[in-house]
């Protein structure tokens, strides 16, 4: 299951030394409801390698400004606490899978 990641926390985790993929949705987002499966079992699979969570972007402001998030779904991928990659939509999971590779 994937992490609940919220303003409070982001940094904790940004900081933790591993490769961070982070979901930005919000529950009234058709194609978020599609995404957050694949997400969920990405962060199941990839457990202990890769922090995987979800924003939720109409209770974490400071996140989602600090990005310049926009649209979502948006997936984010980080490496050694930067940004290095971004999916914007809904895409397959053998998209994310390539991408958290590359994290590796």
């Amino acid at each position: 299951m994937a992490l609940q990641i919220t303003d409070a926390n982001f940094e904790e985790l940004m900081n933790s030394g591993k490769p961070m993929v982070v979901d930005f949705w919000a529950e009234w987002c058709g194609p978020c409801r599609m995404v957050g499966p694949i997400i969920d079992e990405l962060a199941t699979e990839y457990d202990g390698q890769v922090n995987i969570g979800k924003v939720d972007v109409d209770a974490n402001d400071t996140i989602v400004g600090q990005f310049g998030v926009r649209n979502i779904p948006t997936i984010l991928f980080f490496k050694d606490g930067k940004m290095v990659d971004k999916v914007v939509g809904a895409v397959s999971k053998a998209v994310f899978d390539e991408k958290i590779k590359s994290l590796l």
